[in-house]
């Protein structure tokens, strides 16, 4: 069968986020001349994202399903971006306000005494709104390169500013946190200056028709998303002012494992609108024979991780960075990040099932997981947070599991729509 339209763009956006990701590393630590100064970069990056598509990734999987199924019907999308814009504006004015209420404490404690990471924080914030509406509008509309600039631009812009900085000699900090911030506006420009955020006029739309399920996706989202980046946070909060070196190299440690999230990734770009026709031409046998495939896929590639990492982890990390982490370190992250890869697809099917309530419970019983977990377990940083980071994305993967069965003995049907939805609900960025 023939690749659906926009496997490619977007697997190539996957690929070039993934190695900018590494690349952002290396050459931000190198810059700035030790592991210590790039800490509150390290510290911002997973900080955005937890927070960006925590809170605007419902909102691209509510705008491109409403913009779907009002296309399917010859009817032009303008009144939903209008209100989903309203509602970005709100949610981005929320999260700013609360950033700067809990400034002071960020600017010391989490950030080393830098107020410049703060405001690099919020900037973040602002910028990823309008890239999430941006990814909404496009998915929606099945312009699925103008999705693939808009999410590769990204990553391609963040390296090619950090390069820049590095060229010229800066070493201030607050100018690579600045990079990150920036960056996703550049791919936004681009595809819209071609018109590609075009939207046609249409009948009004009331607020159910953008936010039907959006509490549940909100709540679930911001879990799942503070959930894959909590390790690195939580260890920027454990670490004291002497350890601020092992906040960057457990970043290393958690980039490397999420190799086989970066495949899952380009896997599902192939596999899930096949499946989302299934669904919508009511052939659940296929549908279930289909998704089976798909865990077969994630359970190898989370195994091949797994397995690298033990491996090979530590030389890569030796390659790569000039840098130190145990096989162990290495090879729990890399487990954890396969629990989080199966919980993420056991959790799509049941969103495209229609459960988005107990697909928020299961994050957020994930993240209790892992806070408790962080608090009870004894020991080095290092080893309270990797093993919290298992337990948590374990928790949230069993839930699921149970959701999924749940759901499938209630006799609940996806139709096009909640496919769409199940689809763009990728709760990481790169």
């Amino acid at each position: 069968m023939p690749l659906p339209e926009g496997t490619l763009p977007v697997a190539v956006a996957l690929l070039v986020a993934g190695l900018a990701s590494f690349a952002f590393f290396r050459v931000g630590t190198m810059a700035l001349g030790s592991e210590e100064a790039f800490k509150p970069v390290v510290s911002m990056w997973f900080a955005t994202f937890a927070l960006a598509p925590g809170v605007f990734l419902p909102l691209e999987q509510e705008l491109g399903r409403a913009i779907s199924a009002r296309r399917a019907v010859g009817q032009g999308g303008r009144p939903v971006l209008m209100k989903v814009l309203a509602l970005g504006l709100a949610l981005a004015a929320i999260v700013t306000i609360t950033l700067i209420a809990v400034g002071p404490w960020l600017a010391d404690d989490y950030f080393g005494g830098n107020w410049v990471m703060v405001a690099a924080l919020i900037v973040s914030i602002v910028a990823y709104a309008p890239t999430h509406i941006s990814r909404g509008i496009c998915s929606g509309s099945a312009r699925f390169r103008a999705y693939a600039v808009v999410m590769g631009t990204d990553g391609f812009v963040r390296i090619v500013l950090c390069l820049a900085l590095a060229a010229v000699g800066v070493d201030a900090v607050g100018w690579y946190g600045m990079a990150v911030a920036v960056a996703p506006m550049i791919g936004v420009i681009a595809v819209a200056s071609k018109g590609q955020l075009r939207t046609d006029p249409g009948p009004p739309a009331s607020w159910q028709e953008v936010t039907p399920n959006l509490g549940w996706l909100l709540l679930g989202s911001i879990m799942a998303a503070g959930l894959v980046n909590a390790g690195p946070i939580a260890t920027s909060v454990l670490a004291s002012s002497s350890e601020e070196a092992l906040v960057t190299r457990f970043g290393y440690g958690v980039i490397l494992a999420r190799i086989p999230l970066f495949l899952f990734q380009a896997v599902q770009a192939a596999l899930l609108p096949r499946l989302s026709r299934l669904a919508a031409a009511g052939e659940m046998d296929e549908f279930r024979s289909g998704f089976t495939r798909l865990m077969y896929v994630v359970g190898g590639v989370g195994l091949l991780g797994t397995v690298g990492a033990w491996l090979l982890g530590p030389f890569a990390v030796e390659l790569l960075y000039d840098a130190e982490l145990s096989r162990r370190t290495l090879a729990v992250l890399a487990l954890g990040s396969a629990c989080y890869m199966f919980g993420v697809a056991i959790a799509q099917a049941v969103i495209a099932l229609h459960g988005h309530a107990q697909v928020a419970m299961g994050w957020t019983a994930g993240m209790v997981a892992f806070v408790v977990s962080t608090w009870l377990i004894g020991g080095e940083v290092f080893r309270r947070v990797e093993l919290a980071v298992l337990i948590g994305s374990a928790t949230a993967m069993i839930v699921f599991v149970w959701a999924l069965r749940s759901r499938l003995r209630s006799g609940a049907v996806p139709n096009e729509s909640s496919m769409l939805e199940a689809m763009t609900d990728m709760p990481f960025e790169a």
